[in-house]
Parts: structure tokens; sequence; C-alpha cells
């Protein structure tokens, strides 16, 4: 059986603002267009120490909308999976040791021109705004948050992949110095994620570099994460520090560890169940509430032309 649901985060169209208020991809990559000259020329790059402070809070995007109330700061912010400081979930004390400044970021691989840039100096680069994202674990529980950041789709623009560029991998830090986590060496680390060129261009997905008002808190991926709203949360990579354009389909942290239960994909599907437990419904942390997950976590209309046609790939792991 397959659930339909009305997009939660989709205002009607009469009540819509008027397409010429958003950022679109030819008006990104008309604003975006010195950026690679400002790599070469040096400006923002390792060094620099920006501090992001007046951007929060950014200004809420009413395009995204939930179906269900936020999730109180404090759960969000202390219920954590970040295997880089261990596999529990009260891990956000110890996060606190990561020092997310200085920070930077290197985009490289099937680019015009790799560069690296400080990761204060990239977040006031772009475009930034609040988003209302639902955040659905494989664990089956979920989360809605208030996330402040960039599309992704902006970062892309900036990097201006060549033709053959196929996905984009990401990879986060590595510091065992830190993250008692990554002395565990039977990880593959550093964690590493990717998306398909067409899935990183998707409207919805998002480098969150804040939330709840404010920079993002350490134990919630600081100062980089990925969100993707349609995918099991594993796919959400924390701390990024690199962002490789290639043709070649990434082998994804979880996948490598257990292909049998963690795909490339990680698109939410109840239908499909874990193969140790269902995923039918999900807890809501907050209210304690178990509800019927929806396809692609209730977004499905944005991104389900994404995966037509594809034979042979088990879509929903």
């Amino acid at each position: 059986m397959t659930i339909v649901s009305k997009r939660g985060w989709e205002l009607p169209e009469s009540a819509a603002t008027p397409e010429d208020k958003f950022l679109r991809r030819r008006e990104l990559v008309k604003a975006l267009a010195a950026g690679p000259i400002l790599a070469a020329s040096g400006i923002g790059f390792a060094g620099t120490a920006w501090a992001t402070g007046g951007l929060y809070p950014a200004k809420r995007n009413p395009r995204y909308r939930l179906g269900r109330p936020v999730t109180d700061e404090k759960i969000v912010t202390t219920y954590n999976n970040f295997y880089e400081f261990g596999s529990h979930k009260q891990i956000w004390k110890a996060a606190q040791k990561l020092k997310t400044r200085p920070w930077t970021v290197t985009v490289d691989g099937m680019v015009e021109k790799p560069f690296t840039v400080d990761a204060d100096a990239l977040i006031r680069k772009l475009p930034l705004e609040e988003r209302l994202y639902r955040h659905r674990c494989v664990e089956a529980w979920s989360i809605a948050v208030p996330w402040s950041g960039f599309a992704l789709e902006a970062l892309v623009a900036m990097a201006r992949p060549s033709a053959g560029a196929k996905y984009l991998e990401m990879r986060g830090f590595h510091d065992a110095s830190v993250a008692s986590g990554q002395r565990q060496v039977w990880y593959p680390w550093p964690y590493l994620e990717g998306l398909t060129i067409e899935e990183a261009t998707n409207e919805l997905a998002f480098i969150a570099t804040g939330a709840y008002g404010k920079e993002i808190a350490k134990q919630n991926g600081a100062p980089l994460r990925l969100a993707v709203p349609w995918k099991y949360g594993f796919k959400s990579i924390k701390s990024i520090t690199r962002f490789t354009f290639t043709d070649k389909r990434p082998v994804s942290f979880w996948e490598e560890i257990a292909g049998q239960e963690y795909g490339f994909w990680a698109n939410v599907n109840p239908e499909v169940d874990h193969p140790r437990w269902s995923q039918a419904t999900e807890r809501q942390l907050g209210t304690g509430q178990r509800v019927p997950t929806l396809l692609y976590n209730g977004y499905a209309e944005q991104v389900a032309h994404l995966y037509k046609d594809m034979k042979g790939e088990a879509l929903f792991k």
C-alpha cells in the first residue's frame, strides 16, 4: 500500500511568494560567478577568521512548512547520532571538544578550479535562509528542525563542475585526538557520503549552518552539515570538510560497513523494512507519538521524479 499525503511544507498557490522572489539556478549562477575568481585570489581562504555574528536568525523561507510541531531545541541538541564521538545518543558533551574555528572547506575533483575556503567566509558568501524540515532516522524516530543555511545548489553553482561530474562526494573531519569514536579502527574514517548531481541540485538539498535561530551546535554537525529531508538521517553528513565532484559513485560510510542494511540512496519508504525492524511508523521525539511514516518523508512530489525508471537499484535502503 502506498501512503499518499499532502505536502506539509508547501503553501497553497494562492498564498505562495511570487516566483521572482526566489533564487533559482540561473540567478545563483549569475550571483556566484565571482566565486572561483575570489577563490583564486585567496580572498576568504584558510587563515581568515571571519565570524558569523549577525547572520542569525536567518529569514525564514515560507515555502517550507511542517505538518507537525517543531521539536524542542533541547531534545535536538542532546539526543544525537554522531559516531565520531561514540555510538550512544548522549554524545553532546563529548562533541564540545570539536574545534570549529579555524575550519577550512575544500572543493575539488571535476570542477573548473579547485579551491579551499574558510568556512565562515563561505557561509557569508552564500545566501542564508531558514527552512523547517522533517528529519527521519533509519532507527524509526523523527524530529522537526528549523535549520538555517544555504541551498546546496548554490555551492554546486560556485564550484562549476564539469559536464562529466555525476556525483558529489562529501567528507567529514578526521581528528581522533578530539573525537574518541574515531579511535575505533574498524570504522572507515573519515565519514563519507554522496549524492548524485541531480540530488545535490534539487531545491530541498540544503547545507545547514545554523538551527533555532543561531549557529548550529557542534553536536548537530557544526559548522556545515548536509540536510536532505527525503532521506534517512545517516545520509546527512556532519562537520563537512571536503566536497569532491566525481564521475564515480561514492561508497558511503554506512554502505561500506553494512551494505546489506544501508545503501547509497537511503530514501525513506515505509513499505521497505530495515532487515531488523519495520519502517512503517516512527516515534516523534518530544511527543512520544508514533505515527505512520510518509513516502520520501512527505517530500515525494518534490523528489520522486529523480528516481523514475531506475532498474536494479535498491533505492530505499
